[in-house]
């Protein structure tokens, strides 16, 4: 069972899970955070008898059916954002991140007995971290509302896993990119832009750093996190050890698509920290996980995706 199995990460976890003969569940609510017929397209291009599909939010629907018979449940569902999150719109958040968690949580408790739950957390809630590369068992200090519920999820997840026996580990994604990302994420902004001639908005000086990692990669640890059998580290980085500066990545796009970039900067956005970057050793010792894919052959992946989109 994949939840936000529609989005940019979960439809990419499901064609590798059907491509291996899994059956897959697939829960998602097709929110318009953006464009649902592009969710809904994604699902569509894999339809068969391994894939079934549940619409509706996590909140309202019965749970219970839902995940029962399931032996893994990948929770990639949640509002992602973190300019967004902040005012009014943390109330969404809150429902989206936290109490959908929790529901989820409690379904698996009493119907789903054994099922392995891996939970989608973010290096947002590393804030402003102390270090470099950053490990888990530094303390998260998030600087965003988003950053606040996705901790909330984890601590909901080690709550179950230790209240409960729930054998759940959640994993730490650092930007991830590569062919479906989210229209609103900024490599799929500066290609589209590179492909229209577009201007490309920055926001700040542009060197401010990021540990990119390639969808192909996180979904390469899910599977592994899912077909584990013994019990795992609660929480573990997944980072793709591309540290690289916005500038840095800019040159790297006009490199890859062979077009000169217009580029305009603007003021820094509250929320946004100035590095990240992990140590996903931890992951590689539990898992037998390595990140394998570069950045610039990363972003010539998802050139072509967009370019021909």
């Amino acid at each position: 069972m994949v939840t936000g199995g529609a989005g940019f990460i979960g439809s990419t976890l499901v064609a590798a899970l059907l491509e291996r003969g899994e059956d897959v569940v697939v829960v998602d609510s097709f929110s318009p955070y953006y464009n649902p017929a592009a969710k809904r397209a994604a699902l569509a291009a894999m339809a068969g008898p391994r894939l079934s599909v549940v619409e509706g939010d996590l909140n309202d629907l019965e749970l219970g059916s839902v995940v029962r018979g399931a032996d893994a449940i990948v929770h990639l569902a949640g509002q992602p954002g973190v300019r967004k999150s902040w005012g009014d719109d943390f109330l969404t958040y809150t429902r989206s991140n936290v109490d959908a968690t929790q529901r989820l949580l409690e379904a698996v408790t009493k119907h789903a007995d054994g099922a392995r739950f891996l939970y989608a957390s973010s290096s947002s809630v590393y804030g402003q971290a102390e270090t470099y590369p950053t490990t888990e068992d530094m303390l998260p200090q998030p600087v965003s509302p988003y950053g606040v519920t996705k901790l909330a999820g984890e601590h909901l997840t080690s709550l179950y896993a230790e209240s409960f026996g729930v054998r759940a580990a959640a994993f730490r994604f650092f930007t991830v990119y590569g062919p479906r990302q989210r229209p609103d994420m900024a490599f799929t902004r500066f290609l589209t832009s590179a492909r229209d001639g577009s201007p490309i908005t920055v926001y700040g000086t542009g060197e401010q750093i990021r540990d990119f990692t390639y969808v192909g990669d996180i979904v390469a640890a899910l599977l592994a996190g899912v077909e584990a059998e013994g019990a795992l580290p609660r929480v573990m980085n997944l980072s793709g050890g591309s540290s690289v500066s916005v500038n840095e990545v800019l040159e790297t796009i006009s490199e890859v698509t062979g077009r000169p970039l217009d580029i305009r900067r603007l003021d820094p956005v509250r929320g946004d920290v100035f590095r990240t970057g992990g140590d996903s050793s931890l992951a590689q010792r539990a898992l037998g996980w390595t990140p394998v894919v570069p950045l610039a052959e990363g972003l010539g992946r998802q050139w072509d995706w967009v370019a021909s989109s």
